[in-house]
């Protein structure tokens, strides 16, 4: 049966949204535990390795099965995850995760697409990932800084109801972010179907 892009992009974004809270709960729950074993870097590779172990089980079926998924995902987004990292510890701030994203969606959708059979129409599909993921990322920052964290500093720092809602806005943000770029990878790889 033929998959629909409008089902391959909710498809993409539920999955992906699942897995995005699963990998940020790393940084909910054991962001502490990183301070002591390498710090912010190390704790990045944790929540990447999550991403890269669990994206083929929910999110299989956007490539034709998980082997065919995980040929294209992995170094699609070992590479988007590098590029983030270099920009965002490079540049800091807006501007790392702003220059981030864009070439992080720019190599993540090539590589994906040339896995899958063909690149054609790949800078058009990067665009509109760009667009999805920054949407999920800045939306799910919103969340963390502007919704959960005034709440939270209505509390003593560090007490049991700051570090629930600092919790919260870290999962927030995962969840949110992984339904943008969920939404985003689902719509690259049925463009990469459809380019094949």
């Amino acid at each position: 049966m033929q998959r629909s892009l409008i089902q391959d992009t909710i498809h993409g974004s539920v999955g992906f949204a699942l897995v995005s809270t699963a990998a940020f709960s790393i940084w909910a729950f054991a962001a502490g535990v990183f301070r002591h074993l390498g710090g912010e870097l190390c704790m990045y590779a944790a929540i990447a390795f999550v991403f890269l172990g669990l994206s083929g089980l929910l999110l299989g079926p956007l490539a034709g099965g998980m082997g065919r998924f995980y040929r294209a995902f992995l170094p699609a987004f070992l590479a988007y995850s590098v590029l983030w990292c270099v920009a965002w510890f490079g540049l800091n701030g807006r501007a790392g995760e702003w220059t981030g994203a864009w070439i992080g969606c720019l190599a993540f959708t090539w590589i994906s697409m040339k896995v899958l059979g063909s690149a054609k129409g790949w800078v058009i599909a990067a665009g509109v990932l760009f667009l999805f993921h920054s949407a999920g990322y800045f939306v799910g920052d919103w969340a963390m800084y502007q919704y959960c964290k005034p709440k939270a500093l209505t509390f003593a720092k560090n007490s049991s109801d700051w570090q629930q809602w600092m919790i919260l806005g870290k999962l927030s943000w995962g969840f949110l972010y992984g339904l943008g770029f969920g939404a985003g990878i689902g719509w690259v790889f049925h463009q990469s179907r459809i380019e094949a």
